[in-house]
């Protein structure tokens, strides 16, 4: 709306920062304060002068770090976004009690700019990533066959509709591989819909982790672990294993002071999980590795830990 202003703090270079964040605004005729970088303490300073937040997980993870994080910091706020990163629903209902505002989570991509999103009026149900936005189909697949899958089994999503680029710069054959017959642009990212037609992504594709002939996919663990008490997230990856092809690895970050150990993660799923789901190894870290844009760097994780199973 004209009369909003915007907290920018995203980097520019990327969509969300440039077309989503930037050009928004200018079309609606809006204003903002452009940071040079995310910083907590300036951005809580900022909300009494403005209405709209775009941030990516890390920063609503870094405002909940505050104790000025209250209803009254945010009184003049109307809406928190959150996008390029999954969002989780520990941090989406953590927020939501100290605030009193529900977190809007929508998903994109370079390729496709938006293409889903929570209800701006309705449920902004925590851990998805909304409906499709109007112009927009989103279908998911069976990775193997192409075929539509019904509501709620996992595939992978494929997007439809004027958002969609038209293919990559002087890379034909590339651009060929990422679309279907039929038009579909293949997104590399697992999810499925939900009976209310809610989309949720599961993770990408390159992250899915196969052993012992399993499909795994890392969100769902991911998950499990992120409920423990003294855990602040984690992160789920197939790491080189003789017998499995993989081995399932989990990366967790404890909270300050807390004593959970390996021992005591693998208890915790030994009855939530199928057996070959869950983790062979658990391993702690002080953080996880991110990308400017707040993503999980995955494959940093995969390097580290190549030699985890080399002795079996």
């Amino acid at each position: 709306m004209a009369d909003d202003r915007l907290i920018h703090a995203l980097p520019i270079f990327h969509t969300h920062g440039l077309f989503v964040a930037t050009n928004v605004t200018l079309l609606a005729g809006a204003s903002m304060f452009l940071l040079p970088k995310f910083d907590p303490e300036e951005v809580l300073s900022l909300m009494s002068r403005s209405t709209v937040l775009m941030g990516v997980p890390t920063f609503y993870t870094r405002l909940l770090q505050s104790p000025r994080l209250d209803r009254d910091a945010v009184a003049n706020m109307r809406l928190f976004v959150s996008g390029s990163a999954p969002l989780l629903a520990e941090t989406h209902v953590q927020f939501g009690s100290r605030t009193g505002h529900a977190i809007l989570e929508r998903y994109g991509m370079t390729e496709t700019n938006m293409n889903t999103s929570n209800p701006y009026d309705g449920d902004r149900v925590a851990g998805t990533v909304g409906f499709p936005l109007p112009g927009v189909t989103v279908r998911v697949v069976d990775t193997a066959t192409g075929k539509p899958l019904p509501f709620g089994e996992t595939g992978m999503i494929e997007i439809k509709g004027s958002n969609v680029f038209k293919g990559y710069w002087r890379m034909p054959e590339k651009t060929a591989a990422e679309f279907t017959s039929d038009g579909f642009f293949i997104t590399g990212d697992l999810g499925k819909i939900d009976e209310r037609g809610y989309v949720h992504i599961v993770g990408r594709s390159k992250d899915l982790v196969i052993s012992g002939g399993y499909n795994i996919y890392p969100k769902e663990v991911e998950g499990e672990i992120d409920q423990m008490e003294g855990v602040v997230e984690c992160a789920v990856i197939g790491v080189p294993h003789p017998d499995f092809g993989e081995g399932v690895t989990a990366v967790v970050v404890r909270k300050p002071g807390a004593l959970v150990d390996e021992a005591a993660v693998l208890m915790a799923l030994r009855d939530c999980l199928a057996r070959y789901k869950q983790p062979r190894r658990v391993m702690f870290v002080d953080e996880l590795p991110r990308n400017t844009m707040g993503k999980v760097q995955k494959n940093v994780l995969r390097e580290q830990y190549a030699g985890l199973f080399a002795d079996g």
